[in-house]
Formats: C-alpha cells, structure tokens, sequence
C-alpha cells in the first residue's frame, strides 16, 4: 500500500500510439519502451505511487526535444522532463502516461564567462559535474540541495540548500534559460545582463515551474568565486529554542554565515550512528564562514558568543579542510543516516519553510507534535532561512501507520502557513503537496491555471503538478 494514491488522469490511448509510432522513426534507439527503462523513469525516492512514462526519449540536443514536443503536441501526448529522478514530490511520475524526455545525454557545459561570472549549461549537467569543471577557474556554483541533481531538475523545482542562506536558491542564480513551448519553438527568456527592465520577466515563471509550462535546453547561471577561506564549525544546545534562537540572533546580527544548519537531538544520533560521528545526542548547529583569514576569524568569534548568550559552551571551529569534509559528508547523509535508525521501516521527507523570527516556535511545535504521537522523525533544516526538513519513519504496509503520518504532514503544512509560512521551501508541490498550494496562495493558483492554459492549451507539459487544471 503506498501512502498517498496520486491522481491518475486520463489516457489519450491512440495519441500515444501515434506518438510512439513517429518517434520510433525520426529517432531510433534513442526511445526505449522496455518495462526497465519506464520503471526507471518514474520512481521516486519518496512515498507517491509510482506511475509510469509510456516511453522515454534520451534527447541529445535541442532537436531531439523539439521533435518530441512537435509528436506530443500533434497528438496531446504529455511530456515529462526527466534529470536524475532525485524530486520528493512526484514531480517525474505520469498520471496520464506519455513520454518522459531523459536528458542525461545533454551534459554539455557550453559556454564560461569568466570574466562575467556565469556559466551557460545543457539541462543534464550535474552540481557535482559542473564544480568539477570550474574548479581550475577559480569559481563555484554554490546552490547545494544535497543530491547531485540536475541543473534543469534544480531550476525546474526552485531548489535550494546549504548555502541559501549566503547565496540565494536557483530563482537568484538563473539569470536566463531557453526551453521549447507548446508550439515546439525554442525560445530564450533573456540575456545575459545581470539586470533587465525588458518586458515580463520569463525567467522566473519558467524557474520553479516544475516542467509545467516547457521544457528547458539551457540554463544560464550566476557563479562565485571560491573563498580565500573557509572555516567550519559545530555547537550544541540543551533545547531546540536556544538552538533556534541563537540562528535567529545570527541572521538578524548581519553575520555573513554561508551555511548555518539545525540538526535535532535524533537527527545528530543518527549521524553520529551512521557517520562514525561523536558529537552529544543534543540539538545541534553546523556552521560555515566564507572570506579571508581575519574574517572567518572574526565571524567565528562573533558566532561564539552569541551561541553561549544560548547556553552553548563547546562551539569548536576549524579551517582544516579535511574536517570540514566529514563534517559537510555527514550532513549530506542525513537522509540515508535516518533510515539505519530503522531499516525495516518506509521513509517520508518534508519540509516547510517559515519567517525566520517564526522558527522556534515551528520546530518546537512540530517537536511536540512527532512526541504526542509517538513518531520516529528526526528533524534537519537550513535555520539560516527558516527552513526545516522532518523525515517520518512508518509502516507502509499498516492503514493506520500511513493514515497517522498524512495527518502529521497535513498539520505540519499548515503549522507553517498559519506562521506566514510556505508548505515547502525547496522540495516543491509536484503531486504530493498539490492541495496545500491552493490553501497557501487561494485565488492566486487560478492566476497560475490561466498563465498555464495560455502557454500550454492542451496540458501535455507535465500535467497533474502544482495543481488541477479543473
């Protein structure tokens, strides 16, 4: 039993047909309709019933995905963009079948500015890929969701991560895409000038859009340069409060922390279990300073003593690089971390984001919440911009289980939106989160049902996301 059933849509069983008919001839091998290949393309690493593309397209370049598009469009076939199928939300499932567009095979890093600060991608290149490849230049692309997504999964979701706090989420850093519409044109949302007065601002109606409205070919981004210096750190607290506030202190002091990470008393057991880690089984920050020597330096001190302003004593800092690896490797297998506290169980991972000066009181309450009922859910969050993560460990296979953890989930959200909050600040609505987004922005979502009608009148793009269109 899974522990949401997604909505499924309707068929268009001769479309698809056709669709699989013309693209097995004006593009080969590159479409494969085996069982794998479907499956594959449809999991997620989340809770969502699983629902499979009737073929999948390895694009290549801009051509391929246009053909695609044309086929689709012809027959009001849906088309499900595809990067490495790490979304939390269902966004790579097909309700109504269709044809998923893979672009693993679009990984080409096309053109580095320097100079400028910017890097132009295909879809497919990943985080890890592209850092690899500016290391020798001196600059870095910091948006870090943890998972080594896709450039174009990450813009399509509005991702985010460790380094928001200092460097934005993907709706600061894409300053332009291309993507192909409904017409299969491809067109481009902007130039590369670091501001524009020039028309609606396209680029951020397609950045978040979740595949809803096209289907992107490039994506240029905003790079920074590496630090001089960069320095580590990790405290703990006798409450999740303290915690909370010394990261509300910080943001509010102007301290330029680039990371400032909240990991609660379960979640830090977990580490400490999983990672060969020892740091008390207290709520805990993971910090991280960027600048020169005396800044860092600097910063540091100035963390440290608003963290014992809280009643932490032991802040410990570092500029080793090696320490701080294992310290940021050990974070970023948070997840897996939590499911060794219990293999035997099924996993859901959400999130929330809220005013930062709203946190305490969020993650406290949430805090009470997992304990009335009994849960095994450790909690995580990038503090620095109020955001949390909660990973609820259940029984898939008990009605009860499952019926407890959508209720936690349901309480969670709305928690956050009574706070002014948002019922997810990086994962995004996909499927999951589809009923929560018309209780967060009412009216405005039909606003979104009219912008999507006009570029997308057949709703081949990736339908069943963000919202129902009827």
């Amino acid at each position: 039993m899974a522990l949401k059933d997604v909505i499924s849509g309707t068929r268009n069983e001769a479309g698809i047909a056709n669709v699989l008919k013309v693209l097995a001839q004006q593009l080969g091998d590159k479409l494969q309709t085996g069982q794998s290949f479907r499956e594959q393309h449809a999991h997620t690493t989340t809770y969502l019933t699983t629902q499979l593309p009737d073929g999948v397209v390895f694009v290549e370049n801009a051509y391929d995905v246009k053909t695609v598009v044309r086929a689709c469009a012809e027959h009001k076939v849906p088309v499900i963009p595809f990067g490495t199928g790490s979304s939390l939300e269902g966004q790579v499932n097909a309700p109504s079948g269709g044809i998923s567009i893979d672009f693993t095979r679009m990984n080409r890093i096309i053109e580095v500015n320097a100079e400028d600060l910017d890097v132009t991608v295909e879809p497919g290149v990943t985080r890890e890929q592209l850092n690899t490849y500016l290391r020798d230049t001196g600059l870095f692309f910091p948006i870090d969701p943890g998972a080594n997504a896709s450039i174009g999964g990450m813009a399509s979701t509005r991702a985010s991560g460790t380094n928001a706090v200092r460097y934005g989420t993907m709706k600061d850093n894409v300053l332009s895409v291309t993507a192909v519409t409904a017409n299969g044109e491809e067109i481009r949302t902007a130039r590369r000038a670091r501001k524009s007065s020039a028309g609606y601002d396209l680029t951020r109606l397609f950045v978040g859009a979740e595949g809803t409205l096209g289907v992107l070919t490039s994506v240029t981004l905003r790079l920074q340069g590496i630090p001089e210096k960069i320095s580590g750190g990790v405290c703990s607290f006798d409450t999740i409060k303290a915690a909370c506030d010394a990261v509300i202190m910080t943001i509010q002091m102007g301290i330029p922390v680039a990371r400032i990470e909240l990991l609660d008393e379960v979640q830090i057991r977990a580490c400490n279990a999983y990672s060969g880690l020892s740091y008390q089984e207290k709520p805990t920050l993971f910090l991280e300073f960027h600048g020169t020597e005396e800044t860092t330096a600097l910063q540091s001190q100035q963390f440290a003593e608003i963290a014992a302003e809280f009643g932490s004593s032991d802040f410990q800092w570092t500029g080793d690089a090696q320490e701080r690896a294992k310290l940021w490797k050990a974070r970023h297998d948070a997840y897996w971390a939590c499911r060794a506290l219990a293999p035997q169980l099924d996993a859901l991972s959400t999130d929330v984001c809220v005013p930062i000066s709203r946190l305490a009181d969020c993650v406290v309450e949430t805090q009470k919440d997992i304990a009335e009922n009994g849960f095994l859910a450790p909690i995580v969050g990038h503090a620095g911009d109020g955001n949390f993560h909660v990973l609820v460990l259940f029984d898939g296979k008990d009605a009860d289980s499952i019926a407890k953890t959508e209720e936690f989930v349901a309480r969670l959200n709305r928690r956050a939106l009574s706070m002014d909050g948002t019922c997810t600040g990086e994962h995004g609505i996909g499927q999951g989160k589809l009923s929560f987004l018309q209780e967060e922005l009412g009216d405005a979502v039909d606003l979104m049902r009219a912008i999507k009608s006009s570029l997308d009148p057949d709703n081949i793009f990736n339908p069943g996301k963000l919202f129902r269109m009827s």
